[in-house]
């Protein structure tokens, strides 16, 4: 089991650690992450997702038993890492999330979302270790992953796991209901709903996360890789991934 919440939770936030972690996961920030889908695409297309009711089982499914539930394992391992000035184990976590990708978008969007998000960090919140594991990463030409990059300077920046983590997979769900409301279509208020609807989602993957381990890695959400797969071949696309 982590340790990461009994150390975590004394951690103080400050104003500006709250400030930058909104900048961070803001839409704002280039990631690029507007034009992946997440599969979400041919998902739609098939007629798996159809409505706001389906799109929010979907993206529960992911969020608690597929890729999303791996990347909050990543994200809290790259954390605790963080925290306790860990190089050799960050590194081992961030060359694990690399190679930890079902499909070959899936790769390429962990992998440019995670380079853009290193290079902005880089650039305007530099950090000594971020800095270290880049070149290491570099080095063994290795891609940089976004929940782990995320995962560093949110440790190092202080920011509580109990409030870093959750944020982040918020992010993550909010970007992909953005997606659905393009594709299906949807109403504006009908994304806000899903978003809402996935808040009990996204707090239990972060309880379960925290106390999990790169050991508990694994996904049961197969239709997910299996809509990904098959997105490579859609024959009209808006999305990326």
């Amino acid at each position: 089991m982590s340790d990461c919440c009994s150390i975590g939770e004394q951690c103080r936030l400050t104003s500006v650690s709250l400030l930058r972690l909104q900048s961070w996961l803001s839409p704002a920030f280039p990631t690029g992450s507007y034009s992946y889908s997440h599969s979400l695409e041919w998902a739609v297309e098939a007629g798996y997702i159809k409505d706001r009711e389906s799109l929010v089982d979907w993206l529960e499914a992911d969020l608690c038993h597929g890729s999303v539930r791996n990347e909050a394992i990543f994200f809290c391992e790259a954390w605790c890492s963080a925290r306790d000035n860990d190089s050799a184990k960050l590194l081992e976590i961030a060359e694990l999330a690399a190679v930890f990708r079902g499909t070959s978008e899936f790769a390429l969007e962990s992998s440019q979302q995670g380079s853009a998000c290193r290079a902005t960090l880089r650039q305007v919140w530099p950090n000594r270790l971020l800095d270290s594991l880049s070149q290491l990463l570099s080095e063994r030409k290795v891609p940089p992953v976004l929940a782990v990059i995320l995962g560093v300077r949110s440790a190092k920046e202080g920011i509580p796991i109990s409030v870093a983590l959750p944020a982040f997979l918020q992010s993550y769900v909010a970007n992909l209901v953005t997606a659905g409301v393009r594709l299906i279509p949807l109403g504006q208020t009908d994304g806000q709903l899903a978003i809402a609807a996935l808040e009990e989602a996204v707090l239990a993957a972060s309880a379960q996360a925290r106390n999990a381990t790169i050991d508990d890695l694994g996904s049961a959400a197969f239709m997910v890789d299996l809509a990904s797969m098959a997105h490579e071949t859609q024959y009209t696309r808006l999305f990326r991934s």
